[in-house]
């Protein structure tokens, strides 16, 4: 790829600024033929090894719940240029990504989908073919859900209404808004898209003193709750199927239970007081650390335990699943059951990523705090982005990983850093990558359900899933750098006899390992290397 790519950081979302031209489509796009990424071919039989006793238990009687045909998410962007490649299209089917958002976090709201370009081009740019309808033919390709984020901070109602239309509403007779970018489709589409959020991080817009997103409206949430009544409105007149999400911020992390002058009340009562029937789902953004504050085991914590440093603060995912029921109670009533939590975006650090990012750290990660997430009963977890670019950021030599850069991206953007950190070829899987494929192996399909599993040991993480079919999956994750353990894995209310697969990913991986154990009866055990992803699927 040639060309010159500003990558720019806004609170956690990085935006691109570069100009290319490319067609999109009016017809269906086949999704093609699965080519796996490099794998060992061989079932090898997994020869147990010494290590340090831990046991784990899964308790196949005690469901924690169904996942949702949603679930597992990726962050997808208008100002990636390579977005549309064959390749991105087979490595996100591989991965089993469930959802793909568009059009990219804070460039949401500065993004004019009709033309495919920004309100300020200061703010972000796009390229041409990242614009929707190639966007849509990477769905149609990977067989992922869409959701889109539609433009409240320089856009309107009509705006947002329009692109329902023009998404859903298609046909022969078609008379609405027609996309001025090459490859539009004169007759519209049926995408049939369900989920639409209004707007990205809106309390970023000066409400609290930090302003990182475009609002051309008032900075307040009142103003925002009357906003997204408005905006389903006229959204669902268009077509009454559609789901609107509206932005919250995630309970215990800024500006969570900030007040100012234009918000005397905090963000979330505001906004779920006043929209509350006009919305069908609610939406939180979550990145843990703050930058110069990244720790390897603060962040594999974090999920379980929260973090608290003295550039961030975060409550654990149960308490913050918790803290938001209970505000959906309050102030939603009997709805509040109905409306699912989604967190739309997710990574380790918040802006400015390091080597943290690029470490198979971030790929124990993904795996632990999207399992945790779907313990506590949230619908999807988009993690941020299929592709970022790089950033010369924290590279202290206490955190683990070989790369010298960061890049929230699970795929490579083929990019140099200002410092001169050159990244691999474009659309290289990432360590995050073999996160999501790790995931993939334990399962998280909507026949699914969520296993109640324990250990022994803090730093040996398990989770487990019975699948439609009634087999039974863990992955256990080994969060010590320095520690192989012997695991000693007990089924209570299930028993599985013949071999399983085991899959393995870890820091000295440079892909995944397939191997295969003898399981006869209730127990069995397997070997976790440190810093290790094992996922086991039984018989």
């Amino acid at each position: 790829m040639n060309g010159f790519v500003d990558f720019r950081n806004q609170g956690g979302f990085a935006m691109v600024l570069l100009a290319v031209a490319v067609g999109g489509g009016c017809g269906e796009t086949p999704r093609p033929e699965a080519e796996e990424v490099q794998e060992t071919a061989a079932l090898a039989v997994d020869q147990v090894q010494g290590g340090t006793p831990a046991i784990v238990t899964v308790n196949a009687r005690h469901g924690l719940g169904k996942f949702s045909s949603l679930a597992v998410g990726l962050n997808s962007a208008a100002w990636d240029i390579d977005l549309p490649d064959r390749d991105v299209s087979r490595l996100i089917g591989d991965a089993a990504v469930q959802t793909l958002r568009y059009p990219g976090g804070s460039t949401s709201d500065n993004y004019h989908w009709i033309s495919n370009l920004p309100d300020d081009p200061a703010a972000g740019g796009t390229v041409e073919n990242a614009n929707f309808d190639a966007y849509m033919s990477v769905v149609q390709a990977t067989g992922a859900q869409p959701m889109i984020t539609v433009n409240y901070g320089s856009g309107t109602e009509q705006e947002a209404a329009d692109w329902v239309r023009y998404a859903n509403r298609g046909g022969p007779r078609y008379k609405g808004p027609v996309p001025t970018y090459p490859g539009a489709c004169p007759k519209g589409h049926n995408y049939g898209i369900r989920y639409w959020e209004i707007g990205n991080e809106l309390y970023g817009d000066g409400t609290y003193g930090a302003t990182w997103e475009v609002n051309h409206k008032s900075h307040d949430p009142t103003t925002y709750a009357q906003g997204v009544v408005r905006y389903s409105a006229a959204m669902k007149a268009v077509d009454p199927s559609v789901r609107i999400g509206a932005v919250l911020t995630a309970p215990g992390n800024w500006p969570d239970g900030q007040i100012s002058e234009a918000s005397p009340q905090p963000w979330n009562d505001t906004v779920l007081s006043q929209a509350c029937g006009a919305i069908d789902f609610v939406v939180i953004h979550w990145y843990p650390q703050g930058p110069t504050g990244e720790s390897d085991a603060g962040l594999l914590a974090s999920p379980l335990q929260g973090e608290s440093t003295p550039v961030s603060f975060t409550p654990s995912i149960p308490a913050m699943v918790a803290t938001l029921k209970a505000s959906l109670a309050q102030y939603c009533g009997r709805r509040a059951a109905s409306l699912p939590i989604m967190v739309t975006e997710t990574n380790s650090v918040s802006y400015n990523p390091g080597k943290q990012t690029t470490s198979p750290v971030n790929a124990l990660f993904l795996a632990d705090q999207l399992s945790t997430w779907f313990e506590n009963g949230v619908a999807n977890v988009d993690w941020w982005a299929l592709h970022n670019g790089p950033f010369d950021g924290n590279t202290d030599p206490a955190l683990y990983g070989d790369y010298t850069f960061g890049d929230y991206g699970i795929l490579s953007a083929g990019q140099t850093t200002p410092a001169g950190a050159v990244e691999p070829p474009v659309n290289t899987p990432l360590p995050a990558y073999f996160g999501f494929r790790m995931l993939s192996y334990l399962g998280h399909g909507p026949q699914d359900t969520m296993l109640e599993a324990t250990s022994s040991n803090p730093l040996v993480t398990v989770h487990a899933v019975r699948q439609g079919g009634g087999n039974v999956n863990l992955l256990v994750i080994n969060k010590d750098p320095g520690v192989r353990y012997s695991v000693t894995v007990s089924l209570a209310g299930a028993s599985s006899r013949g071999w399983a697969s085991v899959y393995r990913y870890g820091k000295t991986s440079a892909t995944i390992a397939t191997t295969r154990t003898q399981v006869n009866g209730t127990t069995f055990a397997v070997t976790v290397e440190p810093y290790s992803l094992t996922a086991v699927r039984l018989p």
